[in-house]
């Protein structure tokens, strides 16, 4: 079957899209969804829906300062979204500006410091390279000046709530652009709580490029072209991840960044490959998963290439339901919105 973008579209009432965070992180809501069978809970009621031995294994990314704003050298304004630093003086980002920068151009941005676009970066061209040229660290111009990067789809600027409610617990290692949201609804007491039921917990690092939110612009899935994004996975996760396969455990995915991370990295035997990569995976309907048992992830957009993630993991038909359900509901939707709890699809 030649599936297509529309596929993948669903009717979603605006006022859906959450805007704030539930007032505790383990206030939302969950949906379980087994095949057609849906439940409705509460995302505190998750310890019980886990056993002893099974394995969540978290993204530990840690959302950076990354959109700028500025001016052209010839006067015009631009706002920058960092894609990825690439190192203590360059990084490829995302321009928005009435006409994009020529090679060579300066541009001065948040009054502070200035970099020069240095040409076109990304598979298709549609990122642009920067060189910091009074300053010596992305990364420091990044904390002392940049504003922290809300989806789109959130229309309020970022406020002070927001410098913690959108980054996870456990974020460590700075260099997403946009934050792995699955993991928001997890707090201290919560992870306390599972480590004491034998609950294992792993840690892998994908950093979430604002590629995140490209649309998808081909009408057959078929032809989209992926961003690539960097990872890690220590040596320990895919220890953990062995000893749990060994002992009957299952491998349990906080967020799609967390399952793009282990399936890229997996074996067909189950076991993962430890080191760094970059992964441009796409998963759509018909792949075969070869390490993740069930997923943790928040409602996603419409058409968006997570809502076909999502669909190969437990079935289009059953997503389809459940979504469905989930507008009848009231559900919350996307970054700051309440979570699913996904079991695999025997189907292929």
């Amino acid at each position: 079957m030649s599936l297509t973008v529309d596929d993948f579209d669903f009717p979603l009432p605006p006022e859906l899209i959450a805007q704030h965070p539930a007032p505790e992180r383990r206030g939302s809501r969950l949906l379980h969804i087994c095949g057609q069978q849906h439940v409705d809970r509460k995302f505190a009621d998750l310890p019980t829906l886990l056993r002893a031995g099974d394995l969540l294994v978290f993204n530990d990314t840690r959302v950076i300062k990354a959109r700028f704003f500025g001016v052209k050298e010839t006067g015009g304004q631009v706002e920058i979204m960092l894609e990825r630093i690439v190192d203590a003086t360059h990084a490829i980002c995302q321009i928005r500006a009435s006409k994009a920068p020529k090679t060579g151009c300066l541009l001065r941005l948040a009054d502070a410091f200035t970099v020069r676009m240095t040409g076109r970066a990304g598979a298709d061209g549609d990122f642009f390279a920067l060189e910091l040229v009074d300053r010596n660290n992305f990364w420091e111009v990044s904390e002392q000046y940049g504003k922290l990067p809300l989806p789109p789809y959130i229309e309020h600027p970022a406020e002070g709530a927001d410098e913690t409610r959108y980054q996870t617990v456990y974020a460590r290692e700075p260099g997403a652009v946009a934050a792995p949201t699955a993991g928001l609804h997890f707090d201290e007491a919560m992870l306390a709580t599972l480590r004491n039921q034998g609950v294992g917990t792993a840690f892998v690092t994908l950093h979430v490029g604002a590629g995140t939110y490209r649309p998808v612009r081909v009408e057959k899935i078929a032809d989209h072209r992926m961003h690539s994004e960097r990872y890690v996975v220590p040596p320990e996760t895919a220890a953990a991840i062995a000893a749990t396969r060994a002992a009957g455990g299952r491998v349990i995915a906080v967020g799609t960044t967390s399952l793009r991370t282990l399936e890229s990295a997996g074996n067909d035997d189950g076991s993962i490959s430890a080191g760094s990569s970059e992964t441009d995976i796409f998963i759509t309907p018909g792949y075969r998963f070869k390490v993740v048992d069930r997923l943790i992830t928040n409602f996603h957009l419409p058409k968006s290439t997570l809502m076909m993630l999502v669909s190969a993991f437990a079935g289009y038909d059953a997503i389809r339901a459940a979504y469905a359900h989930a507008v009848a509901e009231r559900y919350r939707f996307f970054s700051y919105g309440d979570a699913m709890l996904l079991e695999k699809s025997d189907a292929v």
